[in-house]
């Protein structure tokens, strides 16, 4: 099984005291549908994480409009280290 390299933008300090925030939530979820991708090419039809994908890119699309509308620097900085496309969001 061949390793794959996940996201660690946020320190190790940092990590205890932002679990909450929308970036540290965003980076979580990115590195899970990343995890859940790899899967899914090599099982195409484990139809249980294809649906657990589409729930975790539908809640990190609600996270990145809500950052979207509320801090738009923040959000295009954050799509920038997550290497992610922007969404339509107007």
């Amino acid at each position: 099984m061949v390793k794959t390299s996940f996201i660690s933008i946020i320190s190790q300090d940092d990590k205890e005291e932002k679990k909450g925030s929308v970036e540290f939530q965003t980076v979580s979820f990115t590195n899970k549908i990343r995890r859940l991708t790899f899967h899914l090419k090599l099982h195409r039809k484990d139809y249980l994480s294809q649906r657990g994908l589409r729930k975790l890119l539908g809640k990190r699309q609600r996270l990145l409009s809500y950052l979207a509308k509320k801090n738009r620097v923040r959000y295009k900085e954050l799509i920038g280290r997550l290497d992610i496309r922007e969404s339509k969001i107007r």
